[in-house]
This record gives structure tokens, sequence and C-alpha cells, in this order.
């Protein structure tokens, strides 16, 4: 191991962007003169990526955002694509980004540059239709979740379980008295968490029926209630508070967060959750939740003809059945979301058995995600 190595490391959105810094950080360990270069956000530079573009340029949603910006995104490929093709680094490892990355991951494997790609890209939900392209692209798979490396062992594809980090940085137990204490929330009142995803596009598909069924609960079920509402970033807090404006609602006690998804999360009897991630973040914090999402209508048809699993959300994907509600695109209204969150509150038997669920995946999860994704590459560069 005596050279410097030269890996690539491409990442499209915040998630890629946590992920790939904790797998440079435990690499550099292992490798002190590695030098890693392509495409991430600010916590892979922190950690020493060269990044040729900002990582924004690659963070799109649903079908018709990634139209809209297809001229931008596959110019930065192609002069991406060239330039690594002159470079020939040892390796590299695409993040998440699958629509971006396997492509290019097939013609830098093609001329002879080993591949990884980190996050399996869900082919559990969209009927395998991905693995043959997967085949073509990659040297070998990192998977995050356990149901993953049996389906690509049965394609012939080289795979390694790593867990996911967010079950190594989460605690087992989140103690909700404590974190409110933290945040000065009131002990003994129902307490809502309200996550309406980290992207403007989620906001404006989204904030309107947020405060909508926040309005709804405190007016037909529960005066006391109150609602936290973690937000990723200055547009996304100015959207919400314009959707608070907008419906009248400067009467609902709203605590509107910086980051923080898991304080909210752990403060809260309840949930109302965008899919993705955060619905992740949620079951490792054990409370119920109710999983909701839109998406532009073309999107949505496209998605409901490839998708096959009757479930989206990851704890129930996780879980292999419906844990938690998911009430989506036409039935993600505030009078039915309202309802079900309701509901949920008030079924303390029904809270135990989900915290016991999501505390054996949990578990399950929890394998020190960064050594072994680190074990994995360097073994693929030996």
């Amino acid at each position: 191991m005596g050279r410097a190595f030269r890996i690539a490391v491409v990442a499209g959105e915040a998630s890629g962007d946590l992920l790939a810094s904790h797998l440079i950080e435990a690499l550099k360990k292992q490798l002190p003169d590695v030098v890693f270069y392509g495409i991430g956000g600010p916590k892979m530079q922190a950690q020493g990526l060269d990044s040729w573009w900002p990582m924004e340029k690659l963070s799109v949603m649903g079908y018709w955002d990634a139209l809209k910006h297809y001229r931008e995104i596959s110019g930065i490929r192609r002069r991406l694509k060239k330039r690594l093709l002159d470079l020939k680094p040892d390796l590299f490892i695409g993040v998440d980004a699958p629509d971006f990355n396997l492509g290019l991951e097939a013609d830098l494997k093609a001329s002879g540059i080993r591949t990884i790609h980190y996050v399996s890209p869900s082919i559990w939900a969209w009927r395998g239709r991905r693995i043959k392209k997967i085949a073509r692209a990659v040297n070998r798979v990192l998977a995050l979740f356990p149901m993953e490396p049996p389906l690509y062992e049965k394609a012939g594809i080289p795979v390694s379980y790593v867990g996911h980090p967010m079950a190594d940085l989460i605690p087992l137990e989140t103690r909700k008295e404590v974190v409110r204490e933290k945040l000065a929330l009131p002990r003994n009142v129902p307490i809502f968490g309200m996550l309406p995803g980290s992207r403007r596009g989620e906001l404006a598909m989204l904030a309107d029926t947020y405060v909508q069924t926040a309005k709804l609960i405190r007016e037909r079920y529960l005066p006391d209630a109150q609602f936290v509402v973690p937000l990723a970033t200055r547009e996304t807090r100015l959207q919400f508070e314009m959707a608070i404006y907008e419906q009248q609602a400067g009467e609902v006690p709203f605590r509107l967060l910086f980051g923080h998804a898991q304080d909210a999360l752990g403060a809260a009897d309840v949930s109302l959750v965008a899919s993705g991630t955060a619905t992740l973040e949620a079951a490792l914090i054990k409370r119920p939740m109710v999983i909701t999402y839109r998406l532009a209508k073309f999107s949505w048809w496209i998605m409901k003809r490839l998708a096959y699993l009757p479930y989206v959300g990851l704890p129930n994907v996780l879980a292999g059945r419906f844990v938690v509600p998911e009430l989506l695109q036409n039935d993600a209204t505030p009078d039915k979301l309202a309802e079900a969150l309701v509901k949920l509150y008030e079924d303390k038997e029904n809270a135990a058995a989900v915290a016991e669920t999501f505390t054996e995946i949990h578990h399950r999860l929890r394998q020190n995600n960064a050594d072994k994704a680190a074990r994995a590459v360097i073994e693929c560069l030996n």
C-alpha cells in the first residue's frame, strides 16, 4: 500500500454528502496519502475532496425536474467523464444518484477503471429492472439495507452489506422528556413533528398541506397541540413561513428549527414525515409516524406504473409490512392526515408495538458502517 491512491467520488445530494464524508474519513485512516476528487458537498470537501462542480447542480426531484435540467446535467456528466478517462483514477465511487452515476460507471468500467456504487438503487421497489444495468456498471455494490444483498447475489453481482450510518449515530433510546427540555417545550402537551422534506420542490408540494393539517388538529381534536418543524435551509424555512401566512395559521404554535430533525422527532409523540431518509430517522427514534408524499402528476403516473411494492416508506419496506400508515398523492389531504395523526397519538398500545419493531430494525442496521464500507473499498483497490 505504499503509493498514494486516487479515488474519484460523486455524490448528488445532502444524504450522499454525509455518507461519503464518513467513508472518506474512514479511508484516510487506512490510506493516509489517498487523494479524493469528483463532485461532493460541504461535508465531503471538509474531508479533503476536491469538488469540480457544485453538488447542488445534480440535486433534482422527480422525472419532471430531471427533464428541465437535463441539458445542464448531461453537460456536466460529459465533461466529468472526459476528465476521469484522462486521469484514470484507481477507483470510482458513485454515491447514490443512480440516474447520474450508473451510466457514468458503465463507461468508466468499460475503459478499465474499477467502480463501486455506494447505496443500492431501490431494486426491491422497481421490479429489479435496473439490475442488468447495475451489473454492467459496477465491480461492487455497497448496500445499506439487509434485504438488498440476496438480490445482488442472485444476479451474480459482488455486494457488501455495510449497514446504515444513521443506525450507528442515533442512540438505541431517545427519551422524549430529555429532548423536550432541551428545546424548552412543555412536557405534557401533544407534540407533533412536521417534516415536509429538505428540498424546495418538496415544500412547494407539501407546505400548505402540513400547515392546514396542523390547523385542523387544533380545531377539531387537540386544542393544546404544538408542532415542531425542522427545516434544512433558509429557503425552505421561508417557504414554510409563507405557507403559515397564506393559510392564516399565525395562531398555531409552530416551532421552526434550523436542521435538528432528530430533536424534532425525539420531542414528538407522533410525526408527519415526507417519504425519504427522514422516515428512517423517525423509525430509529422509535416514534409512530404518518408517511406522506406528493409528486408532479407525470412523475406519480410513472412511479405507479413501475413500482410493485405496496409501500414506499423505508420503515415499512424494512419491516416487510405496513407498520405505519402511508397517505400519498391524492390521499394526502389535510382531513385524512389530521385524522391519521390523532389516531396514532391516541393509540398508546400501538406506539409500544411500533417501538419494538423499530428497535429490531435498528439492531439489524447498526453495522459500524463507515469502517465496513472502507474495508470493502480497500478490498476493491487491492
